[in-house]
């Protein structure tokens, strides 16, 4: 797959620099070499609070300068996890800054080098299903029914596991693969009986006052990771080293600084700040990787195998830095 053109063009300074891939998965670790800009995925969308924060006070860009490395921090908007793991893999990107867990089970199952640094986030409760419908109760009821929503994602991994409880397949309805947003106008067009919804589209369908099928708690654990080449870790460790430390002021930032960090983030996605306060709730933005963490990623592999989206089975504790 290749990048579009409007991505290409974000990302012509970075080519030039001539970034390209250097080692392959297994390479014995290379020799640090020193680092004059740093590349790194921006994606607010549906609620990256980190993210937002972190541009909004150049957090990584300060972090860098006090730890004395002149560092130029760029950003690369990709939305799409295919094309945000093809950016890392051609040298394009060196981080990818929130990058969701079946995007990173793909990459790897294609034989990509990319490695999980640490985490970005876990949010269960903020992918749902949403019908117009509200005799819509359970996996039952969803027989025969046009169901919208984003093929190999969390929300795509919700909809399986919520059918498999009832014994149903994914045959069993008709699934059409769209994006979060087409899904709503979909629901809301009545072409779709139930909607795949995650963030600002799930809490407006909940406003609108939409019949909630189901949301993630139980059946995904919507883990979104922070990700790195194994080819780029071994050559700048500690400039990762300060990105990690970087990582940790921004929760602290976000913690410490609540209100202001609620404001921020209503401003950058243009919702109310009750919103933004409701929707914040549902999410768990602790970077430290942890037991539960490596099994969500093992179960995400699984069901992409069992669910034929990859080929081979991936050992999802080898994608985690050591």
């Amino acid at each position: 797959m290749k990048l579009s053109k409007s991505i290409k063009r974000k990302l012509a300074s970075v080519i030039a620099t001539g970034i390209v891939m250097t080692a392959m998965v297994g390479c014995t670790p290379t020799k640090e070499t020193s680092l004059e800009e740093l590349v790194i995925t921006h994606v607010t969308s549906p609620l990256n609070v980190p993210s937002i924060i972190q541009k909004n006070n150049n957090i990584f860009e300060e972090e860098f300068s006090a730890n004395g490395k002149n560092i130029a921090i760029k950003y690369a908007e990709i939305t799409s996890g295919a094309d945000q793991t093809q950016a890392l893999a051609s040298g394009d990107v060196d981080i990818l800054y929130a990058v969701g867990g079946t995007s990173i089970v793909s990459a790897a199952a294609n034989g990509a080098d990319i490695k999980i640094l640490n985490m970005y986030s876990r949010s269960p409760e903020a992918f749902c299903m949403y019908s117009l419908d509200k005799n819509i109760k359970s996996a039952e009821d969803l027989k025969g029914k046009t169901i919208a929503g984003p093929v190999g994602t969390n929300l795509h991994q919700l909809l399986v596991a919520y059918l498999e409880k009832a014994g149903i397949t994914i045959d069993d309805v008709n699934y059409v693969n769209m994006s979060i947003s087409d899904a709503k106008a979909a629901l809301d067009g009545k072409s779709a009986d139930v909607a795949l919804l995650a963030g600002p589209t799930a809490y407006k369908a909940k406003q609108q006052g939409y019949n909630l099928v189901a949301n993630g708690q139980g059946l995904t654990d919507a883990v979104i990771a922070v990700a790195v080449r194994e080819d780029f870790y071994n050559e700048h460790k500690e400039e990762l080293k300060t990105f990690m430390k970087a990582e940790a002021k921004i929760i602290e930032y976000i913690e410490e600084n609540y209100d202001k960090t609620m404001d921020i983030v209503s401003k950058e996605l243009d919702l109310d700040k009750s919103a933004v306060e409701e929707m914040y709730k549902q999410y768990d933005f602790n970077i430290e990787t942890t037991e539960e963490d490596h099994k969500a990623f093992q179960n995400v592999a699984d069901f992409m195998l069992k669910t034929k989206m990859i080929e081979k089975e991936v050992n999802t504790d080898e994608l985690f830095i050591k």
